[in-house]
């Protein structure tokens, strides 16, 4: 049921868009370095590595400056009409296309570049590879304005990201990988939607009650649970 969900509802979403994508691969290829797609190896199911794509928003070699893979907000690797995708979301679309292939799942754990994933704790790993990758998730949700707060936290963003998001962010995936079903995945779908439009809501706090709380103070007065 899962997997003909994921065909269905990618076709329509991609084929609803199209008349927003193609415009968008023109002005990304006559501008900024010239490329539209960033494929990126991340962890899936089972750990193995498959080719996440992306609009291009940043420089070429951005994994290889400073920042790493990591993304700060106000990031001079980003280019100018990568701000208005990343911002918008739409540099995420293209991954429709990995749920086509099977690659990942609308709703799912978020996938990882490997040096991420590797920070998470050993049972986080173990259970978040038992299903496909999510275009989104309750980790996508919660973790929308990512740069903002490793740009608050205080901490080095390497540090930051290692002992207060990665932690938080695993448990989280867990909370799915065992609560999931058809009617979540529908409610996290809408729940994408809602924060895409309203970044600074909380709704999914109100409908989600059960949702584990993070033990870190950083995150604890950076995310928003009112």
């Amino acid at each position: 049921m899962k997997r003909l969900l994921d065909i269905l509802l990618s076709s329509i979403a991609l084929l609803v868009l199209s008349p927003l994508l193609v415009p968008v691969a023109m002005i990304l290829r006559c501008t900024g370095e010239g490329n539209i797609f960033y494929r990126q190896e991340r962890v899936g199911r089972g750990g193995r590595t498959f080719g996440l794509y992306k609009f291009a928003t940043m420089l070429k070699d951005s994994p290889n400056m400073p920042g790493g893979l990591l993304t700060m907000e106000h990031d001079p690797r980003i280019l100018p009409f990568g701000r208005i995708l990343r911002a918008t979301k739409i540099n995420e679309i293209p991954q429709l296309l990995n749920v086509l292939l099977g690659d990942m799942s609308l709703i799912g754990p978020r996938p990882q570049v490997r040096p991420h994933f590797d920070v998470f704790p050993q049972h986080v790993k173990r259970e978040i590879v038992k299903i496909r990758p999510g275009l989104s998730g309750i980790g996508s949700i919660v973790f929308r304005d990512e740069d903002s707060i490793l740009a608050q936290c205080g901490k080095d963003q390497h540090q930051c990201y290692a002992e207060d998001i990665a932690p938080y962010k695993g448990e989280l995936e867990i909370w799915y990988v065992q609560h999931q079903s058809t009617a979540l995945d529908l409610l996290l779908i809408l729940l994408t939607i809602w924060v895409v439009m309203f970044p600074k809501s909380s709704y999914h706090v109100r409908l989600l009650k059960d949702l584990p709380q993070p033990d870190s103070a950083v995150l604890s007065a950076c995310l928003t649970w009112a």
